[in-house]
Formats: structure tokens, sequence, C-alpha cells
């Protein structure tokens, strides 16, 4: 961008802050000097201030590496931060199964991120419910309860109100929300069984989850029973259900991993892409809770999506 140009302002906030670096200061980086005038912002945040041409220094547009003596003249225009405008509606692809005034049913899809986080800010569930139920700007998190993996697909449960919501999360607490999963493992699994190992952020690889020495660990529990066995390409396969009773990050990814039969598709967690798989052979496939205003029971199901039947349909099962 040249220098001549007028740094892309916030229409919102197109105040600049105005600094001069005092007299006794040695010459530095201009992120370096920026942190030391704006310390209540972290460098990464002034760095991305100055690269998207939002800082000049003696009237020039800056640069992260630029070099600041003192006595200069330092113009910055503060910018949101992509969490800050997370929380907006968004015109976004997903079903819903049912619904009340009280909470929505959604069969996710596969690719879908659950809620805004670091690199998925936008195009997220959270910003489809909004724009689908603007009512739900007034509860936390946009009515969310619990969240499914970004490339897990299925049911997920969303209170329409704050009392349905506390209501369904002390449910989630208490581990009476039934929630069952379909899933394709590596290798013949024999038995049905319980896997009681407490997961954590693993130190080694800040995006996985880990039973193996994990960081800041929390009780996690998975029942799951084989349905059925077969073979594709050489390797054997199983289909598994899965039932949670607790619902840490990763926990059927892990708790599959563990007992050496990781996820189809599931690259983070050893498991071979077989048939194309682009992502982990995992489908919430069942849901029941207790209606928050009636207590009623309410149960749902979702058949399993094309790519998990497509797969599925081309192993030699029994």
């Amino acid at each position: 961008m040249p220098d001549t140009d007028t740094p892309p302002v916030d229409l919102e906030a197109n105040e600049p802050r105005r600094f001069s670096v005092p007299l006794t200061a040695l010459p530095d980086r201009l992120d370096k000097v920026l942190a030391h005038l704006m310390p209540q912002h972290s460098r990464s945040r002034l760095q991305t201030w100055i690269e998207g041409g939002h800082v000049r220094v003696d009237g020039t547009l800056g640069h992260v590496r630029t070099r600041v003596g003192p006595g200069a003249h330092i113009l910055v225009w503060p910018q949101q931060a992509p969490e800050d405008l997370a929380f907006i509606p968004e015109a976004v692809d997903f079903e819903v199964v049912a619904e009340s005034p009280d909470w929505i049913v959604v069969n996710k899809p596969a690719g879908l991120v659950t809620h805004p986080g670091a690199g998925n800010w936008h195009g997220t569930l959270l910003n489809g419910l909004l724009h689908r139920y603007p009512e739900l700007a007034h509860v936390a998190r946009a009515g969310i309860v619990h969240r499914l993996d970004k490339d897990t697909s299925g049911l997920l449960v969303v209170a329409r109100t704050e009392t349905a919501q506390t209501n369904l999360v002390r449910q989630l607490q208490a581990r009476t929300v039934k929630r069952e999963y379909r899933a394709l493992v590596r290798g013949t699994l024999t038995g049905d069984g319980v896997v009681r190992a407490p997961i954590g952020r693993d130190p080694r690889v800040p995006v996985r989850m880990t039973a193996d020495r994990p960081v800041a660990p929390k009780v996690a529990i998975t029942h799951y029973t084989v349905l059925t066995c077969g073979q594709v390409q050489g390797q054997a396969v199983t289909e598994v259900m899965c039932r949670l009773e607790t619902g840490r990050t990763h926990q059927i990814r892990v708790h599959m991993a563990l007992l050496h039969h990781p996820l189809v598709g599931d690259g983070l967690y050893g498991g071979p892409g077989l048939l194309g798989a682009s992502r982990q052979m995992l489908h919430a496939r069942a849901l029941s809770f207790q209606d928050p205003c009636t207590e009623e029971w309410q149960s749902f199901s979702a058949e399993l999506p094309d790519d998990f039947q497509r797969i599925r349909s081309q192993i030699t099962w029994g």
C-alpha cells in the first residue's frame, strides 16, 4: 500500500489515538514502541493493526519493523478484535429437527463450526442461529448448551431462553441428557465396554486432547457397543455406537484412539483415511433430554449423513 494512501479506518471509531515517543526513549521497532505506549493491547493485536494500515509514523504508513526514534509522532486507529465482531447474525445453512418456545434441536452438518473461536470468527452455527432466531441475542452464547466438533455431524440442543439454558446445562452436569453417536473405527473391536480415562489438553500438541498425561484433566466416560465388523481396502473396520456419560472435547475420538481403534478419517488421532474420508466418521445420531418447561422427555434422531453412508456402503460387513 503506498504511503500516500488513506488507512482503512473503522467508521465507528475514526478518531485516531495520538502519541509522541518520549525524548528519552531508545530507537526501536514500531510494534515494540506501541507495546509500551498501549500496554492494554497484545503485541500480536498491535502488529495486526500495523499490517492493516492503521498506524502512521510522522505521517507515513508504518510497518512492524519500522524504526521509531525519540520524538516521533504516531497515529493509531484502534480496530475491533475479530471476537468483538463474532456475535453477529449471518445466513448459515443448517437443519432444524424440532423446536419449542424453550429449545431448538439442530442437525449440524459436518464442516460447520458450532461457536466462534480462533480462526473461525464468522460463519458458525451461532451466527446462523442469531440470523434465524434474533431473540437468541438475549441468551448467553446464543443459547448454545453443548458443542460438536467442526467435522462431527449430528444433533445438539439450543436453549431459547436463559431459564431453559440453565435447566439444560444442569441436566448435562447431572449426566441425564442422553447422547448417542455412530462411529466407524479402525480394526476389529470385540465386545462392548466403557472407557473411563480423564481427558485434558495434550502438552505436546496444543490442538489435540489426550488421556496420556493431560494438562488439567477432567473426568471422561464413554460407553461403546459394537454393531458390526467389516473389511475394506485390506483393513478391518468396526461400526460402533458410543454413548457419552460426560462431554469432553474430542472425547470419543480420544477414547477410541486410546483403545487403538481410532476413527476412520481422523488424522489428528491416527485414524486411516479410508475410501477418501475427509473427516472423522462420527455422527451424533440420537439425543434425549427433559423439556425444561413441561418436564416431558424429548427424544430425537438424525439419519447418517450422505458422506457417512457412502463410505459405509463400500465396506463389506459381516
